[in-house]
């Protein structure tokens, strides 16, 4: 193809390249073939379609990273793209706008979004999925959030990027719920946990667990008596901090000295 000088299908080339990468989670090598394609895009004039599908996968990228701001922008240049030329492909870039805007806790802008003009001509259960998993968030709701991957679960399995950041979603949810649920006990029978949350007791154990090990949570799993113990978060001690300076000033004094007799002699 590049002896072929046929620069539009060689960026078309790239672009699968970053999402076969992307697909199997090496994002390095999936970054480096976007970025030939968009170089190679630049270097010829770029139908706005292709343009658009580098754009998406920008957006996809940069989600990866948690840079949701960025990601939004870049998956609005597509769907605008797309929505000009009727490319069916244009809800899908709108509902990755709108997992943007949920993820940067934002998710009350989503049913402006939906209510608005330029939307409603896309409006079916691609959209209501997305309007739904949005107010479970504003509500911290993890059983409407689960409801509703259950409910649409057909539309969710078809896109692979919505699935993949609503999975790391609910796990922030059972996260922030389990602190919540846990809050007022010292010690407490994770079977107790798992029944006032609704979930498995080893799904429970688990994701505690991991909470610990990420230090978002201060304690240990008393895996003989089934308990989670929390310890409670010691206050820094402003004194101890003070004479550990001290001591380090009085080590730098003792060298310098040291320094200097060492010259004298």
């Amino acid at each position: 193809v590049k002896k072929l000088d046929e620069k539009p299908l060689l960026v078309e080339i790239h672009l699968v390249e970053s999402r076969t990468y992307h697909q199997i989670r090496n994002l390095a090598r999936s970054k480096a073939a976007l970025t030939s394609a968009r170089t190679t895009a630049n270097a010829i004039y770029c139908p706005p379609l292709l343009q658009a599908s580098i754009d998406a996968q920008s957006g996809t990228l940069h989600a990866e990273e948690k840079d949701y701001k960025t990601a939004y922008s870049y998956f609005y240049e597509a769907f605008e793209a797309q929505k000009n030329a009727d490319d069916p492909k244009a809800i899908t870039n709108l509902k990755h706008m709108l997992l943007c805007k949920i993820m940067t806790d934002c998710a009350d802008e989503v049913p402006l979004m939906l209510d608005g003009k330029l939307v409603l001509k896309f409006a079916g259960p691609e959209l209501d999925v997305m309007r739904e998993i949005a107010k479970a968030y504003q509500e911290r709701a993890l059983d409407k959030l689960i409801k509703a991957q259950e409910k649409y679960k057909d539309q969710l399995e078809s896109d692979p990027v919505t699935k993949f950041h609503l999975t790391n979603l609910h796990d922030t949810l059972l996260q922030q719920n389990l602190c919540r649920l846990i809050e007022p006990f010292s010690a407490v029978q994770m079977s107790h946990v798992a029944k006032l949350i609704d979930l498995p007791v080893d799904k429970v154990e688990s994701t505690l667990s991991q909470m610990i090990l990420d230090q978002k949570f201060t304690g240990i799993l008393d895996a003989g008596k089934g308990a989670l113990i929390a310890y409670q978060d010691t206050p820094d001690n402003e004194t101890y901090e003070t004479g550990i300076q001290v001591i380090e000033n009085m080590g730098k004094v003792v060298d310098s000295l040291y320094t200097r007799a060492s010259h004298l002699s």
